[in-house]
């Protein structure tokens, strides 16, 4: 398959392209220098030929600033209309499918339940931008959307400061990227990608007391959300492999 990566120089795009060379694909991705993702003209032409688009394109801001909402301005824009722009621009080049990372964190709290895809969700603040990007690839016939768990391990960021004792869905960015390469042949929609572990089992803490007036920020955190992959498993066999 023809694949065209966007983001390949991310967390999860540098996981991804070995991965995918790996499994036999001919890989193309992203030039920035040449070709803007917020373009569908640009874009269109970037993507003709290819059978595949893999968007895992993100901006998250970096330590303390992920505390004000106007760090988060970037990686919005790349959720909303970027992705709008590869499902225009995938049209247009007669790609069929489209898979686009997005967050589990969307989910509502669900105490010990186990919520898969059909389970609510409660998107506030700059987690909002991921259910965007949904709505824009699940409009493509050939639309996969990932709801990815905190990234740990690897190259991943260290994760904000998480609330409570309840559940969080974790993945390593290797088993994240894998999961995008196995849903390339998988039925479009929505999957879940994590294992749900125990908040205080990753080293959880409380909220520090000088950032109470950036709660908000940071609500999310505080649900307990025991996100099962299932599905996923159910329809490509992916596991997470790295622990």
């Amino acid at each position: 398959m023809k694949v065209f990566v966007i983001g390949a120089t991310g967390v999860l795009g540098r996981e991804a392209l070995p991965r995918l060379r790996a499994a036999g694909h001919e890989v193309g991705v992203l030039d920035r220098r040449t070709t803007s993702m917020f373009d569908a003209d640009q874009l269109a032409e970037a993507l003709t030929g290819y059978d595949a688009v893999i968007n895992l394109a993100t901006r998250i801001p970096l330590s303390a600033k992920a505390v004000m909402a106007s760090a988060w301005a970037e990686n919005d824009r790349i959720r909303t209309e970027g992705s709008a722009a590869v499902v225009a621009a995938a049209r247009r080049a007669g790609v069929e499918r489209i898979v686009q990372e997005g967050i589990s964190f969307v989910y509502e709290d669900g105490g010990d339940r186990e919520l898969d895809e059909t389970a609510p969700i409660r998107p506030v603040g700059h987690i909002a931008s991921s259910v965007r990007a949904q709505h824009n690839v699940l409009a493509h016939p050939g639309g996969v959307f990932l709801r990815i768990g905190l990234l740990t391990g690897g190259e991943a960021m260290s994760p904000p400061v998480l609330v409570g004792d309840g559940w969080m869905s974790v993945v390593h960015p290797g088993d994240a990227a894998a999961a995008a390469i196995a849903v390339l042949t998988a039925p479009p929609g929505i999957y879940n990608v994590g294992s749900p572990v125990l908040k205080r089992d990753v080293g959880i803490t409380r909220l520090p007391r000088f950032l109470g007036r950036f709660a908000a920020a940071f609500e999310v955190f505080g649900r307990s959300q025991r996100v099962v992959s299932t599905k996923l498993t159910d329809a490509t066999g992916w596991k997470p492999t790295i622990h």
